[in-house]
């Protein structure tokens, strides 16, 4: 596994928004592993009642993934 969902599993220990977001990626079992887009995952969480602070938090994981360092 690589690309967001990787990167995300990868904080489940860390405090706040990122590990309480991986937290819940990680038990989901139909949690999403591609393509590796934001639509990707908005659409998933969407799909599943997330609720608007959810997928604020969704985006700025997301932003913090893509500006990392390659």
């Amino acid at each position: 596994m690589n690309g967001f969902t990787a990167w995300l599993l990868r904080h489940v220990t860390d405090q706040g928004a990122l590990g309480e977001l991986a937290k819940k990626a990680a038990a989901d079992p139909d949690w999403p592993e591609g393509p590796d887009r934001l639509q990707t995952f908005t659409d998933h969480m969407e799909r599943n009642g997330a609720t608007q602070t959810a997928l604020q938090n969704l985006t700025d994981a997301w932003i913090r993934y893509a500006s990392r360092p390659h």
